[in-house]
């Protein structure tokens, strides 16, 4: 089995946060494989900044999720463990990564996305950095 590190990101925006559409049509937050000697936070900012363009800061941690799937190429089982941050934006342009594999990205209010996203550990995350954002800001 391969394990992977990751860090990713929940941007807000107001009241809104930023969702991505992959090319499974799967809606989810940014996030990336934090490689040997980079850094988490510097990974999860630029995560953000490579998948939709956006320049985000990070506000607070957000607790981590894991799941698993097979890697048809790699034929074996991949284990992700992402560390997520609670972020903002000023900014509401964006620019998605095409080549990064993604159909899609918005903000949406948060209600929408609660019943928009694909997989309920992102609804409990969210839910739970939601609530941050409004503690912090």
């Amino acid at each position: 089995m391969v394990v992977r590190n990751c860090a990713g990101g929940i941007v807000f925006k107001d009241d809104k946060v930023l969702m991505l559409m992959n090319d499974k049509r799967e809606w989810a937050f940014p996030k990336g494989v934090v490689r040997a000697g980079e850094d988490i936070l510097e990974v999860a900012v630029a995560r953000i900044k490579i998948e939709t363009g956006l320049t985000a800061k990070i506000l607070s941690p957000c607790g981590k999720t894991h799941y698993e799937f097979y890697s048809v190429s790699r034929r074996k089982p991949v284990h992700n463990n992402i560390s997520w941050f609670v972020m903002s934006t000023t900014e509401d342009k964006i620019d998605v990564d095409y080549s990064e594999g993604f159909i899609d990205a918005r903000f949406f209010p948060i209600e929408e996305a609660l019943e928009t996203i694909t997989y309920s550990q992102d609804k409990a995350l969210l839910m739970m950095a939601f609530q941050r954002y409004k503690e912090i800001g």
